[in-house]
Parts: C-alpha cells; structure tokens; sequence
C-alpha cells in the first residue's frame, strides 16, 4: 500500500508542469520582492530622513520606523475578509498599485506628518502582500515541491531586502566619520538621496502589477466560490487531468457544508482554535526573535560594534548578501529536512549566538568578530525561522478558512514586529545592545521548546491531508 502511494506521488510530480508553476510562483513572489524593499529601505535612509524632518526624541525616531508597521496590521486585517470576496489575484493585482503609489509619495514627503502618512500606505501594502503571496502559492502548488515554491516567496523578500540596501549604497554619497547631524541635513543625501530610496520601489511595483494580469486566480478560491469549471482548468494546465481530478476530489471533502463567507468567530471553535493558536505564536515568534532589529536598526546595532556611517552602509550590504545565499539553502532543504527539524535548528541556534553578541557588546569587542556574530545570526534565521514560519502557516489552515486565520497569524506577525520594532530604542537605552540581546536570546529558548513540542510536519503532504490530521488532533 505504501510502495502504491509512493509510486502514484512519483507520477504526479513527474507529469506536473514545473515551468508553469514555477511562472506563477514567481510572478506572485515579486510581492514578496516588494515587500522586502519597502520593509528595509528605511534602514539605510534613517540617518538621512532623521535630520531632515529633525528627529531627535526616541519616541519620533521609534515611530518613523515603525509607523509602516501599523499599516501592515491594517493591510493583515483587510487581507483575509477582501480576498475570501474578491479572489487573490485581484487584491494583489490592488497591493501592486499601492506599493507604487506609496513609494512615490513617501519620496515626495515633505512634512513628517506626510512621511508617516505615505510610510502607513506602504505598510498596508505590505500587510497584503505578506499574507497573499504566500497563502496564493500555497494553494497552487503541487504538494512534494510546495515547500519550496513558498519559501520562494521568501528568497524575493530577501532580494527585495538586499535590493534595497545594495540601493542605498549605490545612492548614499561618502559621508565624513565625524559628520555633523546640520552637515548630513544639508548634504544631498540629507535633500535628495533619501528620496530616491524609497521612489525606487515603484520599478518593480508596476513589474508586478503587468506580471499578475499573466497568471491564473487561485484554483482553491475557485472551487470555494463553486466555480469547479475554472478551477480544474487551471489544474489541468498544472499537472494533467489525473492530476486536476484528484485535486478537485480532495478539495471537495474538505469543502463539504461550505459557507461562502466566513465568520471570524469560527477561527475560535474547538476544532480549529488549536491550529490557530500555533500558527498565532509561531508568526510572533519569528518577530520577537530579534532579527529585524538588525535590519531596521543597523546604524545602532553596527555603531555600537564601533563602525562609522559609510562603513555601516557597506556592512548592511554584507548582511543582505548572507541572507540571500542561506535563503537558498531553505529552499534546498525545507522539502527534504522537513519543516520542524529546520525551525528547532533555528530557535536553537539563535540563542547561542545571541548570547554571544551580548557578551561581545558587554565586554566592548568591536571590528570583524562582532560583524561576524551579526551575520552568523543572519545565516541562521535566513534559511530557518524567516521562510519555514511563512510555509508553515500557508499550509496548516483548512481550505475553508484559510484567508481568514491567515489573516489572524499575519496580523499577529505584523504586531510582534511593531512591538519589537517600536521598543528597541527604550530597551537599548535603558538595558544596552548586550541586554536587549540577551532578552532576544531568552525568546529563542522558549521558542525551541513551544516548536518540539507543539508543531506538527507537514512536508510531502497534500493541503487537504493536513488539514484532516491537524483538525483530528484538534478534536
């Protein structure tokens, strides 16, 4: 019986249509891409914008950098209820638009109220395209290589993010070690250089945007909206009509009773509260874990490791570069490894080097040691935490309510990261870089013991099988 499943997966993944998939996946990753830049160009920028707007108080420094966070809870909030009514393809077809208009906004800002403004737009759009990419990937992938097609999505966050601090670099002009705050605002990086950060994410906005009216809606929203016709033509185009049939037969079951609209309250049913509860605490902890500090926060993190602004700049660019390369080894192995043996590694690792970094900051190590703890740290979260916590939750919800308890976990990833974004400078000040590490590392350690013993595998699984073991534990 076993060797007839094996054989009956062979023959599947043998006769699907990879350059199909893989075009879909890839056009819908560029929110990914998105997503990426628009979340990590403000870190190369901050000096810039800081003395131009003259912001001095941890309060307006935290909330410049965190202001777009707040957008990407609205953007996780709308994300679920809109493309359970309007499809996938149409709300990112929506988020597109609003990435380029937002960028080019933010770059005209002129007033600080304006800059927040524009930055809460971008963020929304963020949000959006956070739960959208991968969720839409999820549901059109075949299930031996979904793992890797979502963690796609992640590999374009991580270009988007090396995008835009390659950007910055680029468009930053030499700044004197001992430059002055009156010298940087008059200093056309402090007028113009800024600007063209954050103006250059509407490129790639309107790449996505021609690049979404290619592929098809989501298959799995298709047949939610009893549109079965449309739904196993695009299965068919993927793998074949035995492909498409057994896709149809699985979606069925799980879709028996079917609503056309889901409430809210159901994510709280006995049955489903458990999984929720997982996806909720995995999407916080790959926040709180500490890591976007040190992408939103690089000038302190590698200032207080003794590094001079232009020197920092190239720093950042480093750490992009390791993202990108351990991102590929996700890919490589979240099929192969498995989904939990990945992110047990990660929590783990993480809190040793944490601990590390905040022995480096205690005892004032500075130079090459300290920027190789921070980008050990990086290596570690970029093919652990970063892209399996984003496979994880595209796969463990039912069809039946996946846009919204996908909302629910991405709205809790957006506030973890606005909590930890927005108290970093109160903590720094109050406790030290080593402390605020430290607390980082304590994090990982509660997170290694919730995933050994809370979360399931999930990998070679078909969306519907998991949905019928995880909703069985649940009973």
């Amino acid at each position: 019986m076993e060797e007839h499943a094996q054989n009956n997966d062979g023959m599947r993944k043998a006769s699907i249509n990879m350059s199909f998939v893989w075009m879909i996946s890839l056009v819908a990753a560029l929110g990914g891409l998105l997503f990426g830049y628009d979340f990590v160009v403000i870190g190369g920028a901050k000096p810039f914008y800081e003395s131009f707007f003259n912001l001095t108080t941890s309060f307006q420094i935290g909330w410049a950098m965190s202001c777009a966070l707040a957008g990407c809870l609205i953007g996780a909030v709308l994300s679920g209820g809109l493309s359970d009514k309007f499809g996938r393809k149409k709300l990112l077809i929506l988020t597109a638009i609003l990435f380029a208009v937002s960028s080019i906004g933010t770059a005209l800002s002129e007033t600080f109220a304006l800059f927040v403004a524009w930055r809460i737009s971008g963020g929304i759009a963020i949000g959006l395209a956070s739960n959208l990419s991968p969720m839409y990937i999820a549901e059109i992938s075949p299930a031996k290589v979904r793992g890797r097609l979502v963690s796609l999505n992640q590999l374009t966050i991580v270009i988007g993010i090396l995008a835009a601090q390659i950007v910055n670099f680029l468009i930053a002009k030499p700044v004197p070690p001992n430059a002055t705050s009156l010298f940087i605002l008059h200093s056309w990086n402090g007028q113009y250089g800024w600007r063209w950060m954050f103006g250059a994410t509407a490129v790639p906005s309107m790449l996505f945007f021609l690049g979404m009216f290619l592929v098809p809606e989501s298959p799995r929203w298709l047949a939610k909206r009893g549109d079965s016709k449309r739904c196993k033509g695009i299965f068919t185009r993927i793998g074949g009509e035995a492909h498409a049939d057994e896709e149809m037969r699985d979606i069925s079951l799980s879709l028996v009773n079917e609503t056309e609209r889901v409430n809210f309250r159901e994510l709280l049913e006995p049955r489903m509260r458990g999984i929720l509860v997982v996806g909720v605490i995995l999407a916080i902890f790959q926040q709180w874990c500490g890591i976007n500090v040190i992408f939103n926060y690089a000038e302190e993190v590698f200032s207080a490791a003794g590094y001079k602004i232009t020197g920092i700049m190239f720093d950042i660019v480093v750490t992009g570069v390791v993202n990108l390369i351990f991102t590929f080894v996700a890919i490589r192995t979240v099929d192969r490894i498995g989904r939990k043996a990945l992110m047990t590694f990660g929590a783990s690792g993480l809190c040793v080097i944490y601990i590390l970094v905040g022995l480096g900051y205690h005892f004032g190590i500075h130079g090459m040691l300290m920027l190789a703890l921070v980008v050990a740290a990086i290596a570690c979260y970029s093919c652990t935490l970063a892209p399996v916590t984003w496979v994880i939750l595209s796969e463990i919800y039912p069809n039946r309510i996946r846009g919204a308890a996908m909302s629910v976990s991405t709205f809790a990833l957006w506030l973890g990261c606005f909590t930890l974004t927005v108290t970093f400078p109160y903590l720094n000040s109050l406790l030290g870089p080593a402390g605020v590490f430290w607390i980082y590392a304590v994090i990982c350690l509660l997170g290694f013991v919730y995933i050994k013993r809370k979360l399931p595998e999930t990998k070679g699984k078909t969306l519907e099988e998991i949905e019928r073991e995880l909703v069985g534990i649940a009973n």
